[in-house]
C-alpha cells in the first residue's frame, strides 16, 4: 500500500507560513493567493492526519505536531535544494545561485580582485554574498542558508569543512611619532610594553592579533568595529596596532601618513580559507572558487 506524502509545494508553504506567523504574509512570499495556501496546508494536515496550525484572530501558531512537522519539513526542502545543486553542478558548475559569506577583515579587501575572475570564468553564475563575523557564517553554513564562506584559519567548528587559499601576515602600524615607527626592525617582543589598538570581540582577527602578543593587547582600552575605523584610531595616536598584509595591500591605510613595517622574523597572522558544511553538494563549487583565489593571497 502506497501511503500518501506531502508535497514540496505543501511543505514550503508550510515553513513560510511559520516564519511569517500570518496567512497572508505568508501567501504574498509565496505568491500565491491566501484561499491557496490555506487550502495547501488543509491538505497536508489530512495527509498526515494531524492538525498542524492553530488558526486565530491574530495570526497561525503551530502545534506541537506542527512543530515536529516543521524541523522535518525545513530538512527535507534542504535536502531537494541539495539535489538541485549537485545536479547541476555536475553539468555544469558555478552556474545560477550561490551564497558566499565573508568576514569583514576580508570582504572589502579580497572581494575586488576576487569577483571578476568568477564573472569572467563562469558567466552564469549569480553570486550573492553576506558580510558577517565568522560565528553567524558558520551557522549559516550549518542551517544551509550559506553554501560557502571565506573565513580567516584556524576556526574549529563541528560540521564544517575548509581549506586554506594563502597567508596573510601581520604588519606593525603606528603614527609616525611613535617611538617604534623610528626603528629599522621591528619584533614581536617589541611589543611587550605596547599599547596595542584591537578589533571588538566577536572578530577573528582580534583572537589571531592576541595569540601574538597577549600582554600587551590585554591592556588596550579602544576596540573598533573595522579595520577602517582601527586605521584612522592609530593615525589619531591613540596607539599602535597589527594589520593584516591584505588589507594594507587593499588600502586601508591609504592616505592617513602612518609608519606600516613587517616584522623580523615575520608574523603569520592568520590563514586566509574557504569553507562549507560537511556532506555538502557545493562542495567541489567552493573548491572551485579557492582555485580562483590562489595567488590572491
Amino acid at each position: 500500500m502506497t501511503i500518501p506524502l506531502p508535497t514540496l509545494r505543501q511543505l514550503r508553504f508550510l515553513v513560510t507560513l511559520a516564519d511569517e506567523g500570518n496567512f497572508s504574509r505568508a501567501a504574498e512570499i509565496c505568491h500565491v493567493t491566501q484561499p491557496t495556501l490555506s487550502a495547501a496546508i488543509k491538505e497536508l494536515e489530512a495527509t498526515l492526519g494531524v492538525t498542524l496550525v492553530e488558526r486565530g484572530a491574530r495570526g497561525a501558531t503551530l502545534t506541537p505536531a506542527g512543530e515536529a512537522a516543521l524541523d522535518r519539513a525545513r530538512s527535507t526542502l534542504a535536502e531537494a535544494e541539495d539535489l538541485v545543486q549537485a545536479a547541476r553542478a555536475a553539468g555544469e558548475p558555478l552556474c545560477g545561485p550561490f551564497r558566499l559569506g565573508v568576514i569583514p577583515t576580508i570582504a572589502p579587501f579580497l572581494l575586488p580582485k576576487l569577483l571578476p575572475l568568477l564573472s569572467n570564468a563562469h558567466p552564469k553564475l549569480k553570486l550573492y554574498l553576506r558580510e558577517d563575523l565568522t560565528d553567524r557564517l558558520l551557522e549559516g553554513l550549518r542551517s544551509r542558508n550559506l553554501d560557502a564562506a571565506l573565513i580567516a584559519l584556524p576556526y574549529e567548528a563541528a560540521g564544517i569543512e575548509a581549506i586554506s587559499v594563502g597567508s596573510d601576515e601581520f604588519l606593525f602600524a603606528a603614527a609616525p611619532d611613535h617611538p617604534l615607527a623610528q626603528k629599522a626592525t621591528i619584533s614581536a617582543s617589541d611589543l611587550s610594553n605596547e599599547k596595542l589598538l584591537m578589533l571588538e570581540d566577536g572578530h577573528c582577527l582580534r583572537d589571531h592579533a592576541l595569540a601574538v602578543c597577549t600582554a600587551a593587547a590585554s591592556r588596550s582600552d579602544f576596540a573598533a568595529t573595522s579595520l577602517h575605523t582601527l586605521a584612522q584610531m592609530v593615525k589619531s595616536g591613540l596607539g599602535a596596532t597589527l594589520l593584516p598584509r591584505l588589507a594594507v595591500e587593499g588600502g586601508v591605510t591609504d592616505g592617513l601618513g602612518l609608519v606600516v613595517k613587517p616584522f623580523t622574523p615575520a608574523i603569520v597572522g592568520r590563514e586566509i580559507g574557504i569553507a562549507w558544511r560537511r556532506g555538502s553538494a557545493r562542495e567541489a563549487e567552493a573548491k572551485l572558487i579557492a582555485k580562483t583565489l590562489d595567488g590572491l593571497v
